[in-house]
């Protein structure tokens, strides 16, 4: 990793907000997007469809090792983060809630993990990095400049997510949703390689009574504190 290339580290369960802030903010500043989320969300999609046992480590860790993934934005700062994996665009699929507890089993493995560590910290690059994650400000970024976590209630991540859903046209239970979320976040809590907890020099932010523009606006102004001469250019 090299000190010269700036990183923000976003962290927390997901429905907190995270995606939206992380897109936005490295829109803003013209910086590169990691997802990580979304890497494991395609790993896991990629050993479903290959008939991969989720809990077979070894085998998922030599996946992780043939597959490239990459992001890309829209012309226009709403449109959405485009991931593709060996080429091929899987932005719709992997955010189906059979593949966000794919992904939460398959970054269980320890050998998975340190596979895409490389490939994760390989995101950072001129100018800059906004990395989005579970473990990006503990382990993958440990000298990022700004450190971020963020949280919200089970319960108002679930009904964010349901919310999300319906407006695509998804049936699916809040409680099922509630369930699955909070088995992901003590999966991902507990697990004994890189669990998901804030950084000891994070700024802790609950956006349980926040709405989207709130929780940007917040962690915007940590941003142009945290890098002023970058901010100015883009406010």
């Amino acid at each position: 990793m090299s000190a010269r290339v700036p990183v923000i580290a976003v962290d927390g369960p997901g429905g907190t907000g995270k995606g939206t802030v992380c897109a936005a903010i490295s829109s803003r500043l013209g910086w590169h997007l990691l997802d990580s989320g979304a890497l494991y969300r395609a790993l896991g999609l990629v050993a479903t469809q290959r008939g991969l046992p989720l809990d077979d480590g070894a085998s998922v860790a030599h996946l992780a090792s043939g597959i490239r993934v990459s992001f890309s934005r829209g012309e226009r700062a709403a449109d959405p983060v485009r991931t593709t994996v060996n080429g091929a665009d899987v932005t719709e699929e992997i955010r189906s809630e059979e593949c966000g507890s794919a992904a939460s089993r398959v970054a269980a493995h320890p050998a998975v993990r340190a596979g895409l560590l490389v490939e994760q910290r390989a995101f950072r690059r001129k100018p800059g990095l906004v990395a989005d994650g579970r473990d990006m400000g503990t382990v993958v970024f440990p000298d990022a400049d700004l450190k971020i976590y963020l949280t919200a209630t089970a319960e108002v991540r679930a009904e964010r997510r349901h919310k999300q859903l319906k407006q695509k046209g998804i049936d699916v239970s809040l409680r099922r949703l509630f369930e699955d979320m909070s088995e992901r976040d003590r999966r991902d809590q507990a697990r004994s390689v890189s669990p998901m907890q804030p950084a000891q020099d994070a700024m802790v932010i609950d956006t349980s009574r926040q709405d989207a523009a709130k929780v940007l606006e917040t962690v915007w102004d940590l941003v142009c504190r945290c890098f002023p001469r970058q901010a100015d250019q883009h406010n």
